[in-house]
């Protein structure tokens, strides 16, 4: 089940001395993870970078929707923009929660997938009831670009805006799904609720956008902004790209 919406991949509840495992780190793997699997050693077609593995990490060249380790073998599990290449989401969730009982997935949502559009995402996401639901983009003519401002929101504002940066904090389901989980992850893929699919499909009315993304009193936005600028400090203290 769903139990937060993190700041970010460097707001997670991992505590001191658990085993973490990171699925698809990639060129950037999560610095707190003991064991990185990369389903690709030579292949960046899906990253932006070569292959990374820090020093204290061991590395196991392995498929997320079949991971070899026994059930339960880590205490937390990350993987960050993986679910929205891979063939079968379904099964490589169930890969998650079989080896470890808590972690972390963040995908690109809906808005996130339109403005910066990839072409090796499969899948489009958001999260709806608690749920993280996805559909193939080609389903809904998200296959047919027309604009990408990747470079913009990806990369640009990232680099200099502090604004926008503490934005994607108190918002941290606008630009992709953060979703931390225990005991299971509920997804719902290829939904055929005729419901669930017009949040794909037609434009959003207030009670979609109100469900997205629920008002805050002024006493909350303001606590909210000051964690948000908290972890962002943390991140550049720590050292990570924020």
């Amino acid at each position: 089940m769903k139990i937060n919406n993190p700041a970010s991949r460097w707001a997670l509840s991992i505590r001191p001395k658990d085993r973490v495992l990171d699925v698809g780190g990639g060129n950037h793997p999560h610095p707190r993870a003991n064991v990185i699997v990369d389903k690709y050693e030579d292949d960046d077609t899906h990253r932006n970078g070569n292959l990374k593995v820090y020093r204290h990490q061991e590395f196991i060249n392995a498929d997320g929707e079949s991971l070899p380790f026994e059930d339960n073998a880590f205490d937390y599990v990350i993987c960050c923009h993986v679910m929205e290449h891979v063939p079968h989401p379904d099964q490589l969730l169930h890969e998650l929660s079989r080896v470890s009982k808590r972690g972390y997935i963040e995908v690109p949502s809906l808005l996130g997938e339109f403005l910066a559009p990839k072409d090796s995402h499969e899948w489009v996401s958001l999260e709806i009831d608690n749920k993280i639901v996805c559909v193939r983009k080609n389903d809904i003519g998200m296959n047919q670009v027309r604009f990408d401002f990747g470079e913009l929101f990806l990369y640009q504002l990232q680099k200099q805006s502090l604004a926008y940066k503490l934005l994607l904090r108190t918002e941290p389901n606008l630009m992709t799904v953060r979703y931390e989980w225990q005991d299971e992850i509920e997804v719902i893929v290829d939904p055929q609720d005729e419901r669930l699919r017009r949040y794909f499909t037609t434009p959003w009315g207030q009670q979609q956008i109100m469900e997205q993304f629920p008002k805050r009193q002024l006493p909350k936005e303001m606590l909210d902004t000051c964690k948000a600028f908290f972890n962002l400090c943390k991140t550049y203290v720590g050292g990570f790209r924020a």
